[in-house]
């Protein structure tokens, strides 16, 4: 797997797909509307990523097995680097290349000094968290909720 910097070009589909994303997953978590968390989703990126790829301390990659695009990973390295996204293409999923983005996500990391690597993942979504207890990742906070 190698991972190289998303380009100006590649940019502003990965936004919106990015954001798309975190807002189909933060509306549930927060009870928002799907327009109130699409809204909060723009808002997010926007402040993260004010002057979009070249933000200072943050990393956008395109992942590539071979030539071929197969996902994507954003890493913040403002503190303690942070995933706030990784994505499989929805065709190329199954494949091991999860993992893989993962591996060389951390791996970056290390290259750039940093000792260790933060994420946050939504509870119901379970496949992300069986890929994160693989690799090693432990629970440092909980967040839970009752509904009434």
């Amino acid at each position: 797997m190698q991972l190289r910097p998303i380009t100006d070009s590649e940019y502003p589909s990965w936004s919106d797909h990015a954001t798309e994303t975190f807002a189909a997953w933060i509306g549930p978590a927060r009870g928002l509307a799907a327009d109130e968390a699409l809204k909060f989703a723009h808002e997010e990126t926007k402040r993260l990523l004010p002057q979009g790829p070249a933000t200072e301390n943050q990393l956008i990659w395109i992942a590539l097995a071979g030539d071929e695009p197969v996902g994507n990973l954003w890493i913040s390295t403002a503190r303690v680097p942070f995933i706030y996204a990784i994505e499989v293409d929805s065709n190329q999923r199954g494949k091991g290349y999860g993992r893989a983005i993962m591996l060389a996500g951390e791996e970056e990391c290390r290259r750039l000094g940093h000792k260790q690597l933060d994420l946050n993942v939504f509870g119901d979504n379970t496949t992300a968290i069986g890929l994160y207890d693989s690799l090693g990742y432990t629970v440092i906070s909980q967040q839970m909720r009752k509904e009434l």
